[in-house]
Parts: C-alpha cells; structure tokens; sequence
C-alpha cells in the first residue's frame, strides 16, 4: 500500500479553487477563487453569469473589446458572496487558478486581501504591479495534481483491521 502525499495548505485551497472553478459557465475561461483566513474557507467564487441571468454556454459570449462581458469573475463572485454573508475578509488569502485581471486585482486590494496564491499567469500585468504596490504577497506555485487521491478502500481495510483487535 502506497501512501499519497499529503497535500500541503496551498496546494488544497489551490484544489478547491480548480473545484470551483467547475462551475464556471464561460467557455472562454473556467476560473476558480477561494478566500481563506485562518485555513477556513471564507467564500468560493468562479466565473458566471449575474443570478437570472443567461450563461455563455447556452446563448454565447457577450464580447466587448475581446472580452466576455457576460459574467463576473471569478474573484468578484467570491467577494460578492462574503459580502452577502457578511463576513470581513480583512488579511485573507485569495486562492485563484488564474491571476486576476486588473479589475479584480483592485477589488481583492480594497476588499484587505494580503496574499494571493496563483499558478496560472494572466496577459493583464497591471495585477502583478496593483498587488506589488500594495504590498499584497503574489505566491505562484505550480499547479496542483488535478487528481483526487480518495481512498476509501484502505480507510474501509483499517477500520475491519482496528475492529477485529
């Protein structure tokens, strides 16, 4: 029995943002964001259309200046939904499977994010230098395995085995 590596803190809120990021409803780019503070995740965000509103994947990209202006990105709708919930993300970290354009960069500033991990670049350089100028710590790591190591088979064989003693 192989043993999977555990993965480490970065790396799992990297995973959850790749998870989110499944929802996205764009084909143009799937984007996932996880605010956490505290290793507890304080919202999840990726890239859709407003609530009621059509998504790309059924009626097509709105695009304005080669970009889709149909959905909100991944880290407004992450922000969005603290602020909805109520809860201060003041010195949190942003988990982003993409490097935030310059809007969104702007908004995480405003919003008190402190850190952001990213393994994905961006075109938008204007983030790198918001994020640098503020003295947002940028973590670029390479993107996590996209596998789940889920092991039920040996949890269920330890379990007989402890039963059994």
């Amino acid at each position: 029995m192989t043993k999977n590596k555990r993965p480490s803190w970065d790396e799992y809120f990297l995973k959850l943002a790749m998870l989110a990021s499944e929802r996205a409803t764009c084909p143009r780019m799937h984007c996932g964001c996880v605010l956490v503070k505290d290793r507890f995740v304080l919202a999840t965000g990726y890239n859709g259309s407003l609530p009621g509103q059509p998504h790309c994947e059924d009626v097509g990209c709105l695009i304005v200046d080669n970009h889709c202006v149909r959905t909100n990105h991944a880290e407004m709708n992450a922000l969005i939904q603290a602020a909805r919930h109520g809860v201060n993300t003041t010195g949190a970290t942003a988990y982003i499977t993409n490097m935030s354009c310059t809007t969104c960069a702007k908004a995480l500033i405003a919003a008190g994010i402190k850190r952001v991990v990213v393994f994905s670049d961006f075109h938008d350089t204007l983030a790198t230098q918001f994020y640098t100028d503020a003295g947002v710590e940028i973590v670029k790591l390479p993107m996590p395995d996209r596998v789940i190591n889920y092991d039920i088979e040996n949890y269920s064989s330890a379990k007989k085995t402890e039963k059994s003693k």
